[in-house]
């Protein structure tokens, strides 16, 4: 009798570093993070702020020491494509939802302009039905499946660009796509909804993609096809390095005594000027210690990297880094 085939354990490391994911349409962010997790057999992995398994696009993945400044990339400003259907408005406000409503499609140019001030700058959201927000400590959505639905309070979010074409369109055109750039917090479907009472005509949305968040661009990201097709040694290659979640954070560089103590969570005094946000590094190895922020000359601890984290990123070894979706295509 054959015996049964054993499933062989995957043999985890530590990685350490940030993956541009671009995300696939019909996976969910966790779906996408465990399988790449597994393709690197990384130990410890987070992501940093779900897409809809309808979203496509732009997806920082952290492993490791990474996943300490993740936060980050949840507060940044995003952006996004999104293609409005006018028309037809939704149950959920995308094409997975049932048609509920249909009116005609009678917009110019004029109207376009109107709605395109209209939704520039400061402006209140309730958040969707079809969404992760939680109250009383069930997501919304779990609320919609079971056909209840509770009151959601407004909040405000920031639209810093809204670019919609301006011209008229063809009299059997019933789409636009859209550019946001847009503060965290806003939801693209209900925007694209408000957008469609406000041109009188309804609208859903119809495909939603990220191509920019916190600094990181389309351009930059790998597809998860193409990492399925690279080895792991490539794969680790494509893996930004942690400090790249601190591109926009103030720099402080400590000698040897300062950078011992500062790891041990003391702060530190010097002629530094105030900042909010401050990444902190080893005079003489110039390696990433942690962040901090200075008020009136200290230097304050916040999330650190311990010191078995430093001497592993130090010890990594990396091929030639993977820097775009379409060069990691042909590897």
């Amino acid at each position: 009798m054959a015996s049964p085939t054993l499933k062989r354990k995957v043999v985890r490391h530590p990685v350490h570093g940030v993956l541009l994911l671009d995300k696939p349409l019909g996976w969910s962010s966790n779906d996408v993070l465990q399988k790449v997790k597994w393709l690197l057999r990384a130990e410890k992995a987070g992501h940093t702020g779900t897409l809809d398994p309808l979203a496509s696009g732009v997806l920082p993945l952290c492993f490791g020491a990474a996943t300490k400044f993740s936060q980050l990339q949840l507060d940044a400003d995003k952006t996004y494509a999104a293609t409005l259907r006018l028309g037809q408005k939704t149950s959920t406000g995308d094409a997975e939802g049932e048609v509920i409503a249909t009116r005609a499609v009678t917009v110019t140019a004029a109207d376009l302009a109107r709605v395109k001030a209209q939704f520039t700058g400061r402006i209140s959201q309730v958040p969707p039905m079809h969404s992760a927000l939680k109250k009383d400590g069930k997501a919304l959505y779990e609320y919609a499946r079971a056909g209840i639905e509770v009151e959601r309070v407004a909040r405000e979010v920031e639209i810093y660009e809204l670019n919609m074409p301006l011209e008229l369109m063809d009299i059997d055109q019933v789409a636009i796509d859209i550019i946001v750039k847009c503060s965290k917090g806003t939801y693209i479907r209900t925007l694209g909804e408000d957008i469609g009472e406000a041109l009188g005509c309804g609208a859903h949305l119809s495909a939603l993609r990220r191509i920019g968040t916190g600094g990181f661009d389309i351009a930059q990201c790998v597809t998860l096809a193409a990492l399925e097709a690279m080895s792991e040694q490539e794969r680790l290659a494509c893996l930004l390095p942690v400090d790249s979640l601190l591109a926009q954070h103030a720099v402080v560089t400590l000698d040897g005594d300062n950078a011992s103590r500062f790891l041990s969570g003391l702060p530190r005094r010097g002629a530094w000027s105030d900042a909010a946000q401050v990444a902190v590094y080893a005079e003489k190895t110039h390696a990433l210690l942690g962040t901090a922020h200075v008020a009136a000359g200290e230097l304050i601890p916040g999330r650190l990297l311990s010191p078995i984290e430093i001497e592993q990123i130090a010890q990594a070894t990396r091929a030639p880094a993977c820097t775009s979706a379409s060069e990691a295509q042909t590897l």
